[in-house]
Parts: structure tokens; sequence; C-alpha cells
């Protein structure tokens, strides 16, 4: 159990008048107690009061040998475990649950009265776990340090004949032999045209002369993620590729730039964005600057037009614009940024200046 943890969490229930939640996302338990539980179908919950109570529920297939015993409540098969739960649960007040509660769950508990009402409290562990603490911040950073290392090595792969999916394959290979415990999300490997696709799935296309690489790839290190995209060419690059790339580069600069504690996440990408804007390719900018990244590789907080949140200490975020021009190539730059208390420490070390492979 981290009780540091929970009772930050706690505090976050008082000053919402909560008194009772129950916490369902396997990341957030295991942000609380440092056990990751998979338990597909069933019911699995952390039950927090701000009475100082901490009960999991969990069905006996399972095991969590870092909270004590006293504090399990285990089932079996023939148990309903959130009907179970709803025993341990004050009928008569509100009950917190989060985002990532199954309907049959949720709907077990309105049946046995588990609370007087209900609301998604997840905002109050999401909050919470988006300030790293120094132990994570230092996670964070190996992984990160992992990324870069294997981003240099991926790209000296790229030659004659390559296929995007090849080098996916390569690159988890990598990853392995460098520590990492596999990929944080399915690499992305884009070649020409394909990288005008955001999110392209690596493919058998073949690398040619004048094609943009662009590899967007993480790596996961002791329950940490990491995050990286950086866009080379291959053989040769063309003016407009040339022009595209440094506006990109630009933005990306001035977004960084932008980040300090205080700052609201819609300026800093407002400050990405208006490079690209001003450019004339405002409309080939299609997503948000960045987003939140942890234990998982998208968490609670992103880097958007809208989100009016400001920035504090101990926050990781992506910052990566793009251009993608459909029919033609596409150029993202993005780097993982953390918030320090004067500005921001950029975790990644990989040049940005424009390459030809």
């Amino acid at each position: 159990m981290n009780e540091r943890r929970i009772n930050s969490v706690m505090e976050a229930m008082k000053a919402q008048n909560l008194t009772q939640m129950l916490v369902t996302d396997s990341y957030a338990i295991d942000y609380l107690t440092g056990e990751m539980i998979q338990p597909g179908e069933r019911f699995t919950a952390l039950l927090l009061k701000t009475d100082g109570t901490v009960r999991l529920f969990l069905n006996r297939l399972f095991a969590a040998e870092k909270i004590p015993q006293e504090q399990i409540v285990f089932y079996t098969d023939e148990v309903r475990g959130a009907v179970l739960a709803a025993e341990y649960t004050d009928s008569d007040k509100m009950l917190g649950v989060d985002k990532k509660m199954a309907a049959e769950f949720l709907l077990e508990l309105q049946e046995h009265h588990a609370g007087s009402s209900y609301m998604n409290a997840s905002v109050l562990v999401d909050s919470v776990r988006a300030k790293k603490d120094e132990e994570e911040q230092k996670l964070m950073e190996i992984a990160s340090q992992i990324n870069d290392r294997s981003m240099l090595q991926i790209k000296q792969l790229v030659k004659e004949g390559v296929t995007e999916k090849e080098l996916s394959d390569e690159l988890l290979k990598i990853y392995l032999k460098e520590g990492a415990e596999g990929f944080s999300f399915d690499a992305i490997v884009s070649f020409g045209e394909h990288a005008a696709d955001p999110h392209h799935e690596p493919d058998d296309t073949v690398v040619k002369e004048g094609d943009c690489v662009l590899f967007d790839i993480g790596c996961r290190k002791d329950g940490y993620c990491s995050d990286m995209t950086r866009t080379f060419f291959f053989k040769s690059a063309g003016e407009k590729q040339r022009e595209i790339y440094e506006i990109v580069r630009r933005a990306n600069a001035a977004g960084e730039a932008a980040i300090r504690p205080g700052a609201r996440f819609c300026d800093i990408d407002a400050a990405a964005r208006k490079v690209i804007e001003d450019a004339g390719y405002g409309p080939y900018f299609t997503h948000r600057l960045g987003h939140s990244i942890g234990k998982e590789v998208h968490e609670y907080g992103d880097v958007g037009m809208v989100n009016t949140n400001t920035v504090e200490e101990g926050m990781v975020f992506s910052c990566e614009p793009g251009i993608y021009l459909p029919g033609e190539f596409g150029v993202r730059i993005e780097d993982l940024c953390m918030v320090t208390k004067d500005g921001v420490k950029v975790l990644n070390s990989v040049s940005k200046e424009l390459e030809i492979l």
C-alpha cells in the first residue's frame, strides 16, 4: 500500500464532500497499492472511505501480496463481487465510482443500494496521478533514455528493401535488449504518404528514395511508459519536405518554451499551433498538441485547445505538433516534457535537426 498516495486521494475526496469511492481502474489500483491486477471479467475494486477504511475486493483466483491480507475481501465465483462490495458501502451516502467501472457492475451496485447516489470520481485519483513524485519522475526518465537509445538504433536499420513491419518487429527486439518490458503502445512506422495518417499501422510497404520515415515509438520499463516521434528522410528530401519539417520543428520548440508551472494547457497548444497556422498549414495539424503519460501512455489531462487547466510541477506530457498532407507525406516531432519548479525538462535527447538516412 502507498499510504501517501491513498491519503492524497482521500483529501481530494473530502474537498468534494465525498466520503466513499470504489476504484476499479487496474492502473489506478496499481498506483495506490503497488499491485497490478488484470481481473478480466471479474469484479476487482478498491474501496476508499474518508474515515480511513481501505478494502480490496478480489476474486480468490488472484493474489495481492503487497496488500495487508486483513484489507482484502476475497470472494469466489459463486459470489457476485459488486453485490459483496455493496455490503461494505454506506447506502445513505453518495458513492464515487470511476470511469473504468463496467456498466454491469455499476448496475448491480445501484440495484443493491450501495449508495444514495453516484458520481464519476475518477478525477480525484487522476489529478493525484498527474503529478509524478520523485520516484516516478526517475522511472520516466529511465524509460525515455531507453527510448532514445532505441530510436538511434532503429533508424540505422532503414535501408533498401526494408518494410515498415520489419522495422516494427526489430524495434521490439531492441527494446527487450535494452531492458524494457516491451512496447508501451503499438509502434507507428510510416513511409512516405503513410505518414500523413497519424495512426498508421505498419504494413509491408517498402521504403523508397525520397520517402519521409516516421517513427512514433515507446517502451514500458518498470511499469512506466515512454513515447517519442522523430521524422527522417530516406536518401533525399525535397524542398517542400524540408519546409514542412522546419515548420514542425519550430512548432515543437515553441510549445516546449511555453511550458512552466501556472501556464494553461490550451496556451501551450496555442503557442505551437500558431507557428503552423502562420505558415499556412493550420488545417493540416489535425490533433491536440499532446497527452499526459505515466503508467499508461495516455492519462488524464491533455494539451489541447479547450483544456484551460493549469500546469503543475511534476506533470509529464507530450509535445507533438505535426503537419499531415494527404497523398504526400507527414511530419511529426514529439518529446516528453516534465514540468519542473522553474519550467520544463525535456526527457528526450535525440536530435531534432533534419536528417537524411
